[in-house]
C-alpha cells in the first residue's frame, strides 16, 4: 500500500512539474503614461493567468518615472524572441502608436529580417483619451505587427453584457481601448476591465494552441529576467548615494548610447584611504580605496539608466589612475579591483577594455580616480 501511495504521489508531482514546464510564456509589453495602459495590462495578464496554462510578464518599453510604473522592469528588443505570445498596450496618440511604442518597435528590424517574429501570437489593447482615433490607432498596431508576420488575435465581440450603456465605453473588437479622461468616471471602467481580463484569457488559449508551431528561436527569456538588484543584494553589495559634483560639471554624461563618469574614494563624504601609495598608504589600503571608487561610478551608472542596471549593454572602458611615487609599477594589480567588481556584477557585459597608469597627485588627495565608458539601451 505505500508502495502504491508512493508511486502515486511521485506520479502527481511529476504531472504537476511537466504541466508547469509546459505553460506558455506570454509577454505583457506596454507603454504608459500615465498609468491608463497599465491598469489594463494588469487585467490582461489576470486574464492570461486566470486558467494556469500561462505565466504574464508586464514590461516596460521606456523607463518611467511615474511612481505607478517605476518600479516595472524594461525589456529589451532581443528577448521578444524568447516568448510564446506579445500582448502590446499603448496609449493612443492622434489616432496612432504612442512615440515610444514606436520607437521600441522600429529597434526590430533585425528581429524580422532573420522573420524571428513570424508565428508568434500577439494581440493589442490601447487607453484612449477621448476614444476618437481609437480604431485608426489600433489597426496601425496591427499593420506593424502584420509585417512581422505574427499570427493576430482579436478580440472579437465578447463581455458586451458587462459595459454599462449610459457611459462610453473602450469597446472594439480588435483589442480593448479605455476612454482615460473621460471625467468622474473610473478607468477603466469595470466593464472595460471585465473586457480586458477575458482578452487575455482568449489569448492565453489561443498562445497554448500555437505553442511549438511556429520555429523554434534561440530564447534570452532567461538571460533577461536578471533582477539586478536581487544580484546586489545576494552578493552583499551596497551601493553608495551618487557623489555630488565638486565643481561645474555633472556625475556623468550621456552620448548617444554611451555614458561617461568619472569618480575618487569619495566614501560618507570624506576622501577614503587618501594619499600616495608608498607614502601615505599601503598597497591593501589602495585596493580598498578602489572598490569604493568602482561603487562611486556604479552608482553613477545607476543614476544614468534611471534604476534599472539591466539597461546596461556593454563595460566598454575603465582607466584607472593611482596616486604612485615614479618608481611604483604594479598599478595593473591594484586596478583588478574594479575590473573584477564589474564582472562580478555585469558578467560577460562588463568585461571591458582598460588602461592603468600612475600619477604624481590626484584631486581631493584621492588615491585612486577612475574613468568609465559604458553602453547602455
Amino acid at each position: 500500500m505505500k508502495k502504491i501511495c508512493s508511486f502515486f504521489v511521485l506520479t502527481l508531482l511529476t504531472n504537476i512539474s511537466v504541466m508547469a514546464q509546459n505553460k506558455s510564456k506570454i509577454l505583457v509589453l506596454i507603454h504608459s503614461d500615465n498609468g491608463g495602459t497599465y491598469e489594463l495590462a494588469k487585467e490582461i495578464a489576470k486574464g492570461i493567468e486566470s486558467e494556469n496554462t500561462a505565466v504574464s510578464y508586464i514590461k516596460l518599453v521606456k523607463s518611467s518615472q511615474n511612481p505607478l510604473l517605476k518600479d516595472l522592469p524594461v525589456a529589451t528588443v532581443d528577448e521578444l524572441t524568447g516568448y510564446d505570445g506579445i500582448a502590446f498596450g499603448s496609449p493612443v496618440y492622434f489616432g496612432n502608436i504612442s512615440t515610444g511604442m514606436s520607437e521600441f518597435l522600429s529597434k526590430t528590424v533585425q528581429l524580422w529580417t532573420a522573420h524571428a517574429l513570424e508565428g508568434v501570437p500577439a494581440t493589442v489593447f490601447m487607453s484612449a483619451g477621448s476614444g476618437a482615433g481609437k480604431e485608426l490607432a489600433l489597426q496601425a498596431f496591427w499593420n506593424t505587427l502584420a509585417v512581422h508576420g505574427m499570427v493576430l488575435v482579436s478580440n472579437g465581440i465578447r463581455g458586451t453584457e458587462e459595459l454599462n450603456k449610459a457611459i462610453p465605453q473602450g469597446n472594439s473588437v480588435l483589442g480593448v481601448t479605455s476612454m482615460a479622461s473621460l471625467k468622474d468616471v473610473e478607468r477603466p471602467t469595470k466593464g472595460e476591465r471585465h473586457l480586458a481580463e477575458l482578452q487575455g484569457k482568449n489569448f492565453a488559449k489561443v498562445t497554448l494552441a500555437l505553442q511549438g508551431t511556429h520555429p523554434p528561436k534561440s530564447t534570452v527569456l532567461h538571460e533577461h529576467h536578471v533582477n539586478f538588484n536581487d544580484v546586489l543584494k545576494q552578493k552583499n553589495i551596497v551601493l553608495p548615494q551618487v557623489p555630488k559634483p565638486a565643481g561645474n560639471y555633472q556625475p556623468f554624461v550621456r552620448s548617444g548610447n554611451l555614458v561617461f563618469i568619472n569618480q575618487v574614494a569619495l566614501k560618507d563624504g570624506k576622501i577614503f584611504n587618501a594619499g600616495k601609495l608608498g607614502v601615505d598608504v599601503n598597497e591593501q589600503q589602495v585596493k580598498e580605496a578602489t572598490k569604493v571608487t568602482m561603487l562611486n561610478v556604479l552608482s553613477v551608472l545607476n543614476e544614468a539608466v534611471g534604476g534599472n542596471l539591466g539597461k546596461v549593454k556593454q563595460c566598454v572602458q575603465l582607466t584607472g589612475i593611482f596616486n604612485t611615487k615614479d618608481d611604483y609599477t604594479q598599478h595593473a594589480n591594484l586596478m583588478n579591483v574594479a575590473s573584477d567588481l564589474t564582472v562580478e556584477i555585469f558578467g560577460e557585459k562588463g568585461k571591458h577594455a582598460r588602461a592603468t597608469l600612475g600619477a604624481s597627485s590626484i584631486p581631493v588627495n584621492s588615491s585612486v580616480e577612475i574613468q568609465a565608458i559604458f553602453e547602455v539601451e
